[in-house]
């Protein structure tokens, strides 16, 4: 997705326009603000990725010189957020989408960062193009795609979909396991390489990062749509049954 379109379902925050009071306005351009964010995060990962898999030494260098932009943008936006809640001391609603705005605004920074430490591994490993494990290969396809489906989630407040983003990320894990013992294989398939099989495993720790700041992000589509806080849900599920 090109950092300079905003998601086609962007509808769903603007047809909320009509009728609205001033301060409805700014936070709906706010969360619009949230969005096109997220959208630039998330092109950058796309464009490490595709970087990544040939090497693309001025595609990876772009998506770095990129970083700065977000940074700027993160910072603007929680001043932004600040001064909504010092001007307007929003409450119940009102109040958990500033909060959500504060929230996603730096995990949303984070994305970048990853995306951007990504292309400086791919800067750093050596020509030829390494054997990549099917294991990262995985993971590069499904973060980027668990990062459009939670954009998705937060444009339409999709509950379902949050919960769904936040079950998916075992996978990720699981794939972030397979990926240390495939690099273990690769020290020995390519024993003169093994700084860049410790890159490639350090790529496979850039993503799995990316995908639990989603999770964060859907747990805090619950919050703003229901003020339900289920961060950590499992472990004290876990800890209940544990005392049962």
């Amino acid at each position: 997705m090109s950092e300079r379109e905003e998601p086609a379902a962007g509808h769903d925050i603007g047809h909320r326009l009509k009728g609205q009071t001033s301060f409805d306005v700014e936070l709906l351009a706010l969360r619009r603000r949230i969005v096109r964010e997220a959208s630039m995060a998330i092109d950058m990962l796309e464009s490490a990725l595709k970087a990544l898999w040939v090497l693309d030494a001025e595609g990876a260098q772009a998506v770095r010189d990129r970083d700065d932009r977000v940074d700027r943008e993160e910072v603007e936006i929680e001043a932004e957020c600040f001064r909504l809640l010092t001007l307007q001391q929003p409450f119940g609603g009102d109040l958990r989408q500033i909060a959500f705005c504060l929230k996603a605004n730096n995990d949303i920074e984070r994305v970048a960062d990853h995306a951007s430490s990504i292309a400086k591994l791919t800067l750093r490993i050596g020509s030829p193009t390494p054997s990549w494990p099917t294991s990262l290969v995985e993971m590069g396809e499904r973060v980027p795609l668990m990062c459009h489906s939670l954009l998705r989630a937060v444009l339409s407040e999709d509950i379902d979909a949050a919960r769904e983003i936040i079950a998916g990320d075992t996978l990720i894990d699981r794939l972030d396991k397979r990926l240390f013992d495939d690099v273990l294989a690769l020290f020995d398939l390519e024993p003169t390489r093994k700084a860049d099989v410790l890159m490639i495993h350090r790529i496979g720790r850039e993503l799995e990062r990316v995908g639990d700041l989603m999770v964060n992000i859907a747990e805090d589509v619950v919050y703003l749509v229901t003020g339900e806080i289920v961060r950590h849900e499992k472990k004290f599920k876990r800890d209940k049954n544990s005392r049962a």
